[in-house]
């Protein structure tokens, strides 16, 4: 079966003849071709019917038409005369078209030298796959067009008729009449690298970033051509296309591209959404980086990027509902506006369906009464809701409050049944930093299954990207720790590893302190998360260090992560397995380097000392 951009039942077909060819195309191909349909292609974003990939074929493009033979006037190279209801119609022949749209696809392709056969092959600098068109003519079959003379602007080879659809239509027959319509055949066996580099000039908005914390969002589409590309994954891109009408989850490990979907998700709402989009985190980081990116994309006058408590403070404030009475605790105050909030809804004093979405990040951290007052904001005309979930980095969970084994999503008015998806693959972390946290984390991690409306725990699966072993560093002395630190910082450095993609994350306050400290002695750039403005605005300093807890921490990712003080974990007086998965959390930060340090020996540094040498004896 044919994968489908978006899956079959999201794509927006304009006739039905298209939709049974899509059906058609679906079932009688087999599962390593590609289909997009109706999905803008290259710089000029031109609209093909189908564009289809097989690695040992090559790439096709196909337009689709409903017409009769009675609808037809008359038909040249060029342009085709119509009847239509509206009365005479002149458009392009769909033969034309079809060329015109794979001539494109082939200038485009080209551009890439590694898309282009060598010097010594038998078609120098030409693609190293075939190309071919053709037309789909839904509702005329080749006996009644064989006894036109319509063989003489439409080349019967490259047209699929009416009868050669049907659901009965043998598949071997079905595949050999689309690759007749190649004019030029040859050896081809496109490697997945190969097809990456397909999709990422054919399709820019499936182009990752590799800049440090964009969250892999919108690459520059004007730079050269990298040498090394990454684009979306299969399953993401599918994912991204086919978020339609409707409550939808994604369950997805650590690193596995979930806040990159929710921002092309953001992406594609604001060019059609009546109303504001709404996206909620618990994290005052991760809000407030999110929040400068989607600005500097230009959609910050439609999307507005909030942290939950900031959020509901800005209800009460907005409606004049009164907000709850100073308290020394933070904790009691944040309840009692979210209380306060609630309650303002149900009396009518904040409206509802405010926005034509909301998005919501880091949904393990929200409580189910948060999900009920949530769901209640979305337009019920629209009715998109996006929720992003990963029940391995709960750290929010606190006395009292329920976790993802306590509720369904149904339960808190999240109907989802039918539109969950998993995300299993990490993209973020190398194999032997992952295959650490993973080790580490053994019981945070035993997998669990889920219903539908279930919430599963996912382990996450590694992409496979090699790099350095984490760095378990045990020092004698508080300034050799330190120095051994800002070390690693200016050997990266030196390497080329601008600041901002470097973090230093902290288990306390004392921590954070000696951080700042350090660097300021080695004159070294922070920004630090120390305070709620500053976790807001990370990003908005020159290059620097980010300084961040570990709590903080989550939604980002650093290409170094430094980890100081782990003989201070697991927290006197907290939970070893809420502490477990603060570590791993950290961990998973980690792009390509991850350092920790310690003085005193724990059972964590215990335990990761071991996970590094167990991976060690692994993978060597």
């Amino acid at each position: 079966m044919a994968r489908f951009f978006p899956v079959r039942s999201q794509c927006q077909f304009d006739t039905a003849g298209e939709r049974r060819f899509a059906e058609r195309l679906e079932k009688l191909l087999e599962d390593d071709y590609l289909c997009w349909s109706n999905v803008p292609v290259g710089p000029k974003a031109r609209y093909p019917d189908f564009v289809v990939l097989h690695p040992r074929r090559g790439i096709l493009v196909l337009e689709v038409k409903d017409w009769k033979l009675a609808t037809i006037q008359s038909m040249t190279h060029g342009k085709v005369t119509l009847h239509t209801s509206s009365g005479i119609k002149t458009v392009a022949n769909p033969m034309l078209q079809a060329r015109s749209y794979v001539v494109e696809v082939d200038m485009v392709l080209k551009k890439d030298q590694l898309l282009r056969q060598g010097k010594s092959s038998p078609r120098p600098g030409e693609l190293i796959m075939p190309w071919g068109w053709g037309v789909v003519l839904t509702n005329i079959t080749r006996r009644q067009f064989e006894e036109t003379d319509l063989h003489d602007v439409l080349d019967p080879q490259r047209v699929i008729f009416q009868d050669e659809m049907t659901e009965s239509a043998d598949p071997e027959a079905f595949q050999q009449r689309l690759w007749n319509m190649f004019p030029h055949v040859f050896p081809c066996t496109l490697t997945l690298p190969q097809i990456d580099r397909v999709r990422y000039h054919l399709y820019p908005e499936v182009r990752v970033s590799a800049l440090p914390g964009q969250f892999g969002l919108f690459a520059d589409n004007d730079a050269p051509i990298p040498s090394l590309i990454k684009v979306m994954d299969l399953q993401q891109e599918q994912l991204a296309r086919s978020l339609g009408e409707g409550h939808r989850v994604i369950h997805g490990a650590a690193g596995s591209g979930k806040t990159m979907i929710l921002g092309y998700r953001c992406e594609q709402l604001a060019k059609v959404s009546p109303k504001p989009i709404l996206v909620l985190c618990f994290n005052r980081s991760l809000a407030g980086r999110l929040r400068q990116v989607l600005v500097e994309k230009g959609l910050g006058e439609k999307v507005t990027v909030q942290h939950f408590h900031g959020w509901c403070s800005e209800m009460l404030t907005t409606y004049n509902v009164d907000k709850p009475k100073w308290s020394p605790s933070a904790a009691k105050y944040a309840a009692e506006q979210v209380e306060k909030t609630i309650d303002g809804v149900d009396r009518g004093q904040i409206p509802r369906a405010q926005y034509s979405a909301v998005l919501i990040d880091e949904g393990h951290d929200f409580a189910p009464e948060w999900f009920k007052l949530i769901v209640q904001m979305v337009d019920p005309a629209t009715n998109a809701l996006l929720v992003l979930y990963d029940d391995a980095q709960s750290i929010y969970r606190g006395k009292g409050k329920k976790t993802g084994l306590d509720f369904s999503f149904a339960s808190v008015g999240i109907q989802a049944q039918g539109r969950t998806t998993i995300l299993k693959l990490n993209y973020r972390n190398t194999l032997e930093v992952l295959s650490v946290a993973r080790a580490f984390a053994t019981e945070l991690l035993s997998g669990r299954d889920a219903g539908e409306d279930g919430i599963p725990i996912i382990v996450p699966e590694s992409a496979g990207r090699r790099g350095a072993f984490p760095e378990l560093i045990h020092c004698e002395g508080h300034w050799q720790e330190w120095d051994c630190l800002v070390t690693r910082i200016r050997d990266e450095q030196a390497n080329g590893r601008v600041l901002n993609d470097m973090a230093i994350i902290y288990r306390n306050n004392a921590q954070a302190e000696a951080a700042e400290r350090a660097l300021t002695q080695a004159g070294i750039a922070y920004a630090s998360g120390t305070s709620s403005k500053g976790r807001g605005e990370l990003y908005s300093s020159e290059d620097s260090v980010k300084i961040v807890s570990m709590h903080s921490s989550k939604g980002l990712e650093f290409g170094l992560v430094l980890i100081p003080g782990l003989g201070e974990m697991p927290k006197k007086g907290e939970a070893e397995a809420d502490e477990a998965r603060l570590l791993y959390v950290a961990m998973t930060r980690a792009i390509d380097r991850l350092v920790m340090t310690y003085q005193a020996h724990s059972d964590f540094t215990r335990r990761v000392h071991e996970a590094i040498g167990g991976v060690r004896k692994g993978l060597n």
